[in-house]
């Protein structure tokens, strides 16, 4: 297995994100207030399990402006690493859905599981920033994509026009049959006419 295939894995693409998802959450200190306790305790919920909640919240949610300007970010940013390995839409679409649903379903699990209570009165509040942040995930990241292969499409077609110019440059057509060559031969193959000196002409 060669390096490029090796970078363009799936697994090694989705522990880049989340490595740096984890790292910027960290270097900001950034959290997010739950508030669970104005909300009744299960009474199997330990306290190591709401610290869980309380650490998978943060990388999903956000309450101000001034936060969600930060995690929007931090995802932003998360979305461009696909885009640098892939060329195709579609990988970035997936490896990007992969990576945001995996981050927001333990927290919605552990949250369910045990916190029920919470999770009963805030869902939609959740799901919908959920969504919001996951749909422009998505839009950016793409339409990143899309717009990067726009500008590489004039740049391949420029390549392939300078060698159609090589090819025609070098093409010689005898003046005495008409006979062409994708060369410049010192003679016709077919009449025998020496070309060097119509090639000095």
């Amino acid at each position: 297995m060669n390096l490029k295939k090796v970078i363009e894995s799936r697994t090694i693409v989705f522990v880049l994100q989340i490595s740096f998802l984890i790292a910027l959450i960290s270097s900001f200190r950034y959290s997010y207030e739950l508030n669970l306790q104005y909300y009744p305790k299960p009474l199997k919920t330990t306290e190591e399990q709401i610290i869980v909640i309380e650490w998978l919240v943060r990388y999903v949610m956000y309450n101000t402006l001034k936060d969600a300007i930060l995690i929007y970010s931090i995802w932003l940013f998360i979305s461009l690493i696909p885009v640098l390995i892939y060329d195709n839409y579609k990988k970035v679409y997936a490896m990007n859905l992969l990576t945001f649903f995996f981050s927001n379903f333990f927290f919605y699990a552990f949250l369910y599981k045990y916190y029920q209570p919470y999770f009963n009165a805030k869902f939609l509040i959740l799901i919908i920033k959920t969504i919001i942040l996951g749909i422009v995930i998505i839009f950016f990241s793409v339409g990143l994509v899309l717009l990067l292969n726009a500008f590489k499409k004039p740049t391949h077609k420029n390549q392939l026009d300078e060698l159609q110019h090589i090819v025609e440059s070098i093409r010689t057509k005898c003046p005495q049959c008409g006979t062409e060559f994708n060369s410049k031969p010192l003679h016709c193959y077919n009449c025998n006419y020496e070309l060097r000196i119509f090639h000095t002409k």
